[in-house]
């Protein structure tokens, strides 16, 4: 009886009864075993295009410790690497950061990565909760203050991500998805199709399969690993179309797993083998340049779609749920603004 009343207060003096000594050393182990698991844990609820991005950020802060002189091991795998990591480090990297060039996005990208695994460090019993407090409080950069550091200093940027997406006319995305009437063609009008007329990522798009496509209903179901979830798409008018078409001049593989969208080979025809990221990419830049616009990109496309449906009136979390976003601030950031402000609101009067 005594051990069952062990966490109720005593009815004799209302005080709680001491915890058993036993009790306590399994709670301690308990917290040293998941202490010990806690990056893992972390680690294993992510996606992994999330791990790849936030290792290539811990890396980075890696070798800036490095040319300090500090030493650190994996800090994305090993909690012991955060000891003696301290938030003037910290506030060094975002610093340096700037002065070399890195665009103020990938800078705060990559300070929320440093903070989220201090973080874990923290719960590691690897950093100080004061410590932690200070990395905590360091701020990034909104984008006012990112138009003004810009403008300051010499060297704006580092890499080749666009500093701004490539915009398009209606009728440059009409030009896109007219191609030449050829299996090679037919195949660019698709592609174009995909991007433009649906907004799919670059990688959704490399991954279809003949079997995502439904011609008879018109529809397209697809994965999206980005957020982890399945969606069906009703094919645009263009898409359904073009697809309708290839089928019908064998341009599509009959069996329902080969990949709906085929490499080219040198003398134009389409192999078996599906198109990868980096020869999607290549080819919508390649036939962008034919029609006079440099550099775009399948992002662009998504950009373009986004705007579009934005300018019909497309209700925001219809937008959001057929862009495959998780939240609505990251349709917002696809949106190009109008060179005439109101001009969408001209059409309401």
């Amino acid at each position: 009886m005594k051990a069952s009343r062990a966490n109720h207060p005593d009815p004799d003096n209302n005080l709680p009864l001491p915890i058993p000594t036993h009790d306590i050393q399994i709670g301690h182990a308990a917290n040293e075993a998941a202490t010990r698991h806690r990056f893992a844990d972390y680690r294993s609820r992510r996606a992994d295009h999330t791990l790849r991005r936030q290792d290539a950020d811990l890396a980075l802060f890696a070798e800036f410790l490095s040319s300090l002189g500090i030493q650190v091991s994996n800090l994305s795998q090993n909690p012991e690497a955060w000891r003696g990591i301290t938030w003037g480090l910290v506030e060094a990297f975002v610093k340096w950061q700037l002065s070399v060039g890195y665009a103020i996005p990938s800078i705060n990208v990559r300070l929320s990565t440093v903070k989220t695994y201090a973080r874990l460090a923290l719960q590691s019993g690897c950093l100080t909760p004061e410590e932690y407090a200070l990395i905590r409080s360091i701020k990034g950069f909104s984008h006012r203050e990112q138009q003004r550091l810009d403008q300051r200093r010499p060297r704006q940027r580092v890499g080749t991500k666009k500093p701004a997406p490539v915009t398009l006319t209606p009728q440059q995305a009409a030009a896109l998805k007219t191609q030449p009437d050829t299996p090679q063609g037919r195949r660019d009008a698709l592609l174009m199709c995909l991007l433009l007329d649906h907004g799919l990522r670059v990688g959704e798009v490399a991954s279809l399969r003949v079997e995502n496509i439904d011609l008879e209903a018109g529809l397209l179901r697809f994965f999206r690993p980005k957020v982890g979830k399945t969606q069906t798409h009703r094919l645009s008018p263009d898409t359904l179309h073009l697809l309708r078409r290839c089928s019908a001049l064998k341009d599509l593989p009959a069996e329902p797993q080969a990949p709906l969208l085929r490499a080219s080979q040198k003398d134009g025809s389409l192999s078996k083998a599906g198109m990868t990221t980096r020869a999607i990419t290549q080819r919508v830049r390649f036939l962008g340049e034919r029609l006079g616009i440099i550099g775009l990109s399948a992002h662009d496309c998504r950009h373009y779609w986004a705007t579009q449906a934005a300018r019909r009136g497309v209700d925001p979390f219809a937008l959001q749920q057929a862009g495959g976003w998780a939240s609505l601030a990251m349709p917002r950031r696809y949106i190009a603004d109008n060179e005439i402000a109101n001009e969408d609101l001209l059409d309401l009067e």
